[in-house]
């Protein structure tokens, strides 16, 4: 059997995409608009999708298919129960930014803990020129080593977090929905970190689930990260927190709706001690090869009768 590819965003991978170990007929767009998908998925048996979304209204249109290789970790842009419904496996990446997503997460953590886009933004600004000593106070800065980081999705990313947070001599407070060692409740994270991290998916009960309630628990010299779903965080409650300084600083690598083309309340530049990266915490060059090959041994192994890394509803 010779089956037909369609990768349906390439331009969300920049990485070679080696050829597939069997017969088959592979077309690639560099992104697709939902009223491109049906047309561009006909007689398609496998689809390879990064953020394209493939709901039921779509899928029922496409009884060809057979296999969903998502070109990610997340997989909430497909409708799991129809394709479970259905026969239509799906597929996603796991453990490929073991090295990029941690130390994005502490390019953030040492910036906010340093104030350094402040103190850059100042410089550039003439602030330094105006001072009347050889340096200028005008954030405050405070140690890594020391302080507590409250890692709140201990999964495999969590752990890599934990490895570099204890090199760097922090205490490490961990939270996981599953029963962990040395777990510790979400309030007493809250209360205790200097920073804390997320890193779980965006499901119903994770939505929205840090909010000026839980904001208001945290120390005023606190700062959250979060790199790993748009939506975990109350957007509007974050810049409210942060106009107040209910907590001293914030560093989002994802936003609710990714690209903001209408705009989002987080892009207002007023906003102090905000960094805002575009969800490129996954994407070293080196991460993505592997994301490549690891979609493409996803592919082969499907077709060989052996579906690994599959994703249930």
């Amino acid at each position: 059997m010779s089956h037909k590819i369609v990768f349906l965003d390439r331009e969300t991978l920049d990485a070679n995409v080696r050829k597939p170990n069997f017969p088959h007929e592979y077309t690639e767009y560099a992104q697709t608009a939902p009223d491109q998908i049906v047309e561009r998925l006909k007689g398609a048996t496998i689809c390879i999708t990064n953020k394209v979304p493939l709901r039921e209204a779509t899928l029922k249109q496409l009884p060809g298919l057979k296999l969903i290789a998502v070109a990610a970790t997340g997989t909430d842009v497909i409708d799991k129960a129809y394709t479970s419904a259905n026969g239509i496996v799906v597929s996603n990446i796991r453990n490929y930014a073991f090295n990029t997503l941690p130390e994005h997460v502490f390019a953030l953590l040492f910036a906010l803990r340093r104030n350094l886009v402040n103190y850059y933004n100042s410089v550039r600004q003439g602030r330094w020129g105006e001072a009347n000593q050889f340096c200028y106070f005008d954030y405050p800065i405070y140690d890594i080593a020391g302080s507590t980081l409250g890692i709140i999705g201990y999964g495999a990313l969590g752990k890599e977090i934990e490895k570099r947070a204890t090199a760097l001599g922090m205490k490490v407070l961990i939270n996981d929905v599953t029963d962990v060692p040395n777990k510790v409740d979400i309030p007493t994270i809250l209360r205790e970190a200097d920073v804390i991290t997320l890193n779980l998916p965006l499901t119903p009960e994770t939505k929205n689930m840090i909010g000026a309630k839980e904001f208001a628990s945290m120390k005023t010299s606190a700062c959250i990260i979060n790199t790993a779903r748009g939506g975990i965080i109350d957007e509007a409650a974050l810049a409210d927190a942060l106009r107040k300084g209910v907590i001293a600083g914030a560093g989002m690598d994802v936003l609710t709706v990714e690209p903001p083309k209408n705009g989002n309340i987080l892009l207002d530049p007023t906003i102090p001690n905000l960094i805002i990266t575009p969800h490129v915490a996954w994407a070293s060059k080196e991460a993505m090869q592997v994301l490549a090959d690891q979609l493409v041994d996803n592919i082969d192994a499907f077709v060989a009768g052996s579906p690994r890394n599959v994703v249930a509803a």
